[in-house]
């Protein structure tokens, strides 16, 4: 098991594929979103909206895992799991309207809610997997 993105394994972060996320509840139980990522070079990175399930979740307990199934062959995937090491409003808008762009061909984001506060997750790979 590496912490890296294999060289044959990073167009996942090129093509329209979602991520699972999942982060851990109060409980202990685990909760898997669905979500929009990118991978910075260093880290995998995710934005959401600050106070929703998952940001709560992060806040409390920084580990997670996020699956990247190939839209192209779902036999083919990438697994990481890590550890959020920085949690961010600065940049954030200028991160949601880059992702967007890729998911939906928008220049802006078009789901913005009034009041909404957006964070970005800089997830640091601590093991990661693939398979096909």
């Amino acid at each position: 098991m590496a912490n890296s993105i294999p060289d044959n394994f990073r167009d996942l972060f090129q093509k329209k594929a979602f991520g699972q996320l999942a982060t851990l509840m109060k409980d202990g139980t685990p909760q898997v979103t669905p979500v929009w990522f990118d991978f910075d070079g260093t880290h995998v990175r995710v934005n959401s909206a600050k106070g929703r399930v998952k940001d709560k979740n992060v806040r409390r307990n920084p580990q997670v895992a996020i699956t990247v199934q190939d839209p192209d062959n779902p036999y083919r995937y990438i697994a990481v799991r890590g550890t959020v090491v920085d949690i961010s409003e600065s940049g954030a808008d200028v991160h949601i309207d880059s992702l967007a762009k890729k998911y939906l061909d928008q220049d802006k984001y078009p789901f913005r809610q009034p009041g909404e506060v957006r964070v970005v997750y800089k997830i640091r790979l601590d093991n990661v997997s693939t398979m096909g």
